[in-house]
């Protein structure tokens, strides 16, 4: 078995550069909706990570991971649904408040993960300190909703919605945490983007008939944002690093993922950046160093 060694300076630098990516996603989308439905916008991000990872196991010979053998059909379209179910939650979400919100609900998905995985996981048990974290994360979530609650921000609905995604998530992640001992995480990812596409393409037909797509440049690198560098290049990065630097130190950096996001927000999207923003962003980055610290 390797052994994960500890992050040097090119590990660093490459999760930095992961966290940043991660951290501007939802002020891609942000930006794009404004061209594009929601939902179609899923689809369309989905349609291209599935061609980016299926060029990535053609060009690495990994073309068995087409094939599903038997007795993994179930969990790659479990895997698949809750994809579906999440992104598309997610974006409607985001459609509805701002992107500096959303990057701090979205990321919002790894303190729940650690409460989920006390129950789900064996082994994976809720101590003290990550109890604390979690405290804290969400202390940073209820700082977020307040305006909403006093009818002094127009962000409630979208912000709750974006809490329901992020919970999804995190039953994702315990899924494929679970998944991935038995199923090659190429293929699962490959399957997961191809029955999403499908999916949210079903979703979109039904319910963004009445919403027409504006083919702008802002809009197509919206897209090329979401599935070449966040569903394919991001994917396959952090798949390498992960096998070669410890997971404890890489989740150090992921820490920086919600402030990257609204600073990005503040500059890309010229939202404001106010002390209970970067109050919030501080706490739920807190709470997560907290509970995935090892």
């Amino acid at each position: 078995m390797p052994v994960h060694r500890p992050l040097d300076v090119k590990g660093a630098v490459l999760a930095l550069v992961l966290a940043v990516l991660w951290g501007a996603n939802p002020v891609a989308i942000k930006l794009g909706l404004a061209d594009v439905a929601p939902v179609r916008m899923a689809f369309f991000r989905f349609a291209v990570s599935a061609i980016v990872i299926f060029g990535y196991a053609v060009v690495t010979g990994r073309r068995d991971v087409l094939l599903i053998p038997r007795g993994q059909g179930k969990p790659i379209w479990s895997l698949g649904l809750l994809c579906v179910v999440q992104i598309a939650l997610m974006n409607v979400g985001i459609d509805r408040t701002t992107a500096a919100h959303a990057v701090i609900m979205v990321n919002s998905y790894a303190v729940h993960t650690v409460v989920f995985a006390h129950f789900l996981l064996p082994g994976d048990r809720l101590t003290a300190r990550k109890l604390v974290g979690v405290l804290i994360a969400y202390s940073g979530v209820v700082i977020l909703f307040a305006p909403g609650f006093t009818g002094t921000g127009g962000t409630l609905v979208g912000d709750l919605i974006i809490s329901v995604s992020a919970l999804v998530l995190a039953e994702r992640t315990i899924f494929i945490a679970k998944t991935v001992q038995r199923v090659d995480p190429v293929r699962l990812m490959m399957y997961q983007s191809i029955i999403g596409a499908a999916g949210l393409l079903l979703m979109s037909l039904m319910w963004d008939v009445d919403r027409p797509t504006r083919w702008t440049a802002s809009l197509f690198l919206s897209i090329l944002y979401q599935g070449a560098l966040i569903g394919g290049f991001n994917f396959v990065l952090n798949a390498k690093l992960l096998r070669i630097y410890q997971p404890s130190a890489m989740a150090t950096v992921a820490l920086s993922t919600p402030i990257w996001g609204v600073l990005i927000a503040a500059v890309i999207a010229h939202e404001g950046l106010s002390p209970e923003l970067l109050l919030a962003s501080a706490l739920v980055a807190t709470g997560i160093g907290l509970t995935t610290w090892r």
